[in-house]
């Protein structure tokens, strides 16, 4: 099983790219064209970027066979978790540290991949 760890977590960050794409691309257009603040809009992001994740890292990632009755709900529990802990990095960061709200969505955004990863391959899937 420690054999699969590694090319596991390069599938897992590859399906997170993509869900991460979706994320930056609502938060940028929420803050850009919509006006809305950084952490309501990396919220919105952090939920679009979910939807994608969960059809990748169950078929993909994990190769599920957990049925999507108890699968589903686990991955929303950790995803929300996750997008708990990128508001508190974001607003952590943003308010100590003052960055560029995107730099500060970076780091948010590796903190959340590893918490999520070593969830979801416990737990979730």
């Amino acid at each position: 099983m420690a054999s699969q760890l590694i090319p596991q977590f390069f599938r897992y960050g590859g399906a997170g790219a993509i869900g991460t794409v979706a994320h930056f691309a609502v938060l940028t257009a929420l803050v850009h064209f919509a006006g809305a603040g950084a952490v309501i809009a990396s919220t919105a992001g952090a939920v679009a970027g979910a939807i994608v994740n969960y059809a990748i890292n169950y078929r993909f990632t994990f190769a599920s066979r957990r049925g999507h009755r108890i699968a589903l709900p686990r991955f929303c529990a950790v995803a929300g978790a996750g997008i708990v802990l990128n508001a508190i990095v974001l607003t952590a960061l943003l308010a100590f540290i003052e960055p560029h709200y995107l730099v500060a969505q970076v780091v948010a955004t590796g903190v959340v991949l590893v918490a999520g990863f070593l969830a979801n391959r416990q737990w979730t899937f």
